[in-house]
């Protein structure tokens, strides 16, 4: 019960108040001396647990606990926070000072809290727990959204090509929602309106969840009622390391916009990302995960500490959600076993995706097997690709550009390699237009209906049959065409992969029955 005498009670009551000397490790097993059922008694059961495993490198005091850990007594001190230090040193005696010990907030909770009732407010609530001597790291459950894509493009970037645009998303680690402007409502959210984050007093970081690097580098004052105040909370600057206690994003379109979010009707966290149609898409998984590593690796982007000698988000400490113990496989084919095997394909699992390869990096890969050197920009992922024998490097590549309906060009260095959405882009003059003998300086050309395909089919193997081969296709019901194409490649991709692959080839045959022919100046070379 928030702002209440109860709310302390309260938190103490589920807290509860068994001590570590209720336990011991007798004949193999964790004993318990007392009846008490509480959360004290679950976390200390699993601390003596890792010491009977011997010992653990590192050991959370809890995960995701917003609703506790924000909650305010009558004297706006938070109760539940300070149970959590009770806790963690607790722990720290258990598990002695070789196991780290840290707590794993979610990313809208470690750096501050904002009071709906009062929004003049900023309150470092868990700065005591992130400056106790018992806490080794700061841990971050990190499900920051790295875009707004809409239909088409993100309506306030206009440098971000695709969805899954790697320089897009990492542009919005530091960048765009939750950084530069916020969204103030659902309402808001809709019509595109979004709020810039600045702030009166010179300290804008405060307000932004995505600004580790301010909010790890600088003191912390509070403001209440929009009064700063002029002592900062316990946090030392620069003390700790952060940890990604969770990093993770669902392999459906449009992930990054809404990472947190998890398709299992069942969940608190149900639902689908903003503007996602709920098709798989297993880039957008591999362009988060991806964008994440480039950034923190990256000295520039990970400060130094003086204080501990290592940076600011220790890389060895960003665990990825989620790798799920069940066997692969059988999880998530198993349906009657595992009744949350539906939800694998959209979800956050990285079982059965991280041994694949996005289109672009296998297109360099295969290139560079046969000594070519290549550069790809495109969107894709497969779960497998076959050299199937001897073969010049074209007829190894060609299938792939195919598949993904890329264009290749040479730039003199290397073969390049970009789906029409990668390709370069410029502003011709109509007086760059060259007249040519004869000829009008723009034609228009229109393909025949009846060249055009109704269907086109992909034979390929499937992961989840067990490699076998089968066949995808995608049919336009509405044309005077009767033309098929069937295609036969030695790929691994899941049949609803396969089957949008070929929705977009046909789309695009059509959409590009229609085309603009004109002559250029040697200064547009670069649109080769």
């Amino acid at each position: 019960a928030d702002r209440t005498a109860s709310a302390r009670s309260q938190a103490s009551t589920f807290a509860g108040t068994i001590r570590a000397d209720a336990f011991r490790i007798a004949n193999g097993a964790v004993a318990c001396s007392s009846s008490e059922l509480s959360y004290r008694r679950m976390v200390l059961h699993y601390a003596y647990l890792a010491v009977l495993a011997g010992g653990v490198d590192g050991f959370l005091i809890g995960s995701e606990m917003r609703g506790l850990t924000t909650v305010r007594d009558q004297a706006a001190a938070h109760p539940f926070v300070e149970q959590l230090m009770l806790l963690a040193a607790e722990v720290r005696a258990i598990l002695g000072s070789a196991t780290k010990l840290t707590y794993a907030a979610d990313w809208s909770e470690y750096f501050g809290y904002q009071p709906a009732d009062a929004q003049g407010d900023r309150l470092f609530h868990l700065d005591p727990l992130w400056a106790h001597p018992a806490i080794d790291a700061v841990g971050i459950d990190n499900y920051m959204p790295l875009s707004d894509w809409r239909i088409g493009s993100d309506p306030g970037d206009a440098n971000a090509r695709t969805a899954y645009d790697p320089d897009y998303l990492a542009r919005n680690i530091t960048g765009g929602e939750g950084f530069d402007w916020y969204y103030a409502s659902i309402a808001d959210r809709a019509a595109e309106r979004r709020t810039p984050i600045t702030d009166g007093r010179g300290e804008p970081w405060i307000w932004r969840y995505k600004d580790l690097a301010a909010w790890w580098s600088n003191q912390h004052h509070e403001r209440i009622a929009g009064v700063r105040n002029g002592i900062a909370t316990a946090w030392q600057p620069r003390s700790k390391p952060i940890w990604f206690t969770e990093l993770g994003c669902p392999a459906v379109a449009f992930g990054p916009n809404q990472p947190n979010v998890f398709p299992d009707r069942k969940s608190a966290a149900a639902g689908l990302p903003f503007g996602s149609s709920g098709a798989r898409s297993d880039i957008a998984q591999s362009r988060f995960i991806r964008a994440h590593f480039e950034h923190w690796t990256k000295p520039a982007n990970n400060p130094h500490s003086p204080l501990y000698g290592g940076p600011m988000v220790d890389i060895s400490r960003i665990f990825l959600w989620a790798w799920d113990a069940r066997p692969f496989p059988e999880f998530p084919a198993r349906g009657a076993t595992w009744a949350d095997g539906v939800n694998w394909h959209a979800g956050h699992w990285l079982n059965g995706r991280i041994g694949g390869s996005p289109a672009d990096e296998l297109l360099v890969a295969v290139a560079a097997d046969f000594g070519v050197a290549a550069t790809a920009y495109c969107d894709g992922f497969v779960d497998g690709y076959a050299v199937t024998g001897p073969m010049p490097a074209r007829a190894a590549l060609e299938p792939l550009a195919e598949l993904f309906g890329l264009g290749a060009t040479d730039d003199g260095d290397a073969i390049r390699f970009a789906a029409a959405a990668y390709s370069a882009r410029a502003e011709i003059d109509a007086g760059d237009i060259v007249e040519e003998e004869e000829r009008p300086s723009i034609r228009l050309e229109r393909d025949q209906e009846t060249e055009l395909p109704r269907e086109i089919g992909l034979s390929h193997a499937d992961l989840m049959s067990g490699y076998e081969t089968g066949q995808s296709y995608s049919r336009r019901l509405e044309t005077g065409s009767r033309r098929t194409v069937s295609m036969q490649l030695p790929v691994v991709l899941p049949r609803s992969t396969a089957t949008g692959l070929l929705e977009a080839r046909l789309r695009a045959a059509w959409a590009g029955r229609d085309r603009l022919a004109l002559s250029l100046p040697l200064r547009h070379a670069a649109l080769a």
